[in-house]
């Protein structure tokens, strides 16, 4: 009869690198999947609020809120803060909340969308922005107070809500003035 042999301590050594390595391979995949599931779930939220403007355009006259604008260090603008003006619309508070706000600024402000308070009151059919008329494809009613998606890698940008109701993604790009 023939004795089975165990596993030498260098072969199980050696599996257990192997196994290590492709751990480490995988997991920036899997981070940057779950970084993504995270930005698109902070689009969906964006549509959401940007139903919920919507129906209270639709009971206002056609007129922007006159809204907070909720950002950190900023004096606040005339107006209530988001969630009173449209949280009855939203349903869920929640919907405020970036997944990727790692920041806290939900839990500062009250969102973790900043509102372009230039438009507070304006007539959502002729928008101005320091007297200059825009289109309601140019200009962002709300955005990300911060890069929250940054672990996307670099260039990655915010989301905004346009007032027509689109929800877009913009990318950023550093310009270094050093380089060639």
């Amino acid at each position: 009869m023939r004795r089975r042999q165990a596993f030498t301590l260098v072969e199980l050594l050696v599996v257990l690198a192997i196994i290590g390595l492709l751990a480490a391979l995988l997991l920036p995949g899997i981070s940057s999947a779950t970084e993504r599931a995270r930005s698109i779930a902070c689009l969906s939220n964006l549509k959401q609020v940007g139903i919920a403007l919507r129906l209270y355009l639709d009971e206002s006259q056609e007129r922007f809120p006159v809204m907070q604008n909720g950002g950190r260090n900023l004096p606040p603008t005339l107006g209530t803060g988001i969630q009173e003006v449209l949280g009855g619309k939203l349903g869920n508070a929640q919907v405020l909340k970036c997944p990727s706000d790692r920041e806290k600024w939900y839990e500062e402000t009250g969102s973790s969308y900043f509102w372009n308070f230039l438009l507070n009151g304006q007539p959502a059919a002729a928008l101005k922005v320091m007297g200059l008329s825009v289109k309601e494809n140019g200009i962002a009613v709300f955005s990300d107070q911060s890069g929250f998606h940054a672990a996307l890698g670099a260039g990655k940008g915010k989301n905004h809500l346009y007032a027509d109701g689109a929800v877009k993604t913009t990318f950023t790009v550093d310009i270094d003035p050093n380089r060639p």
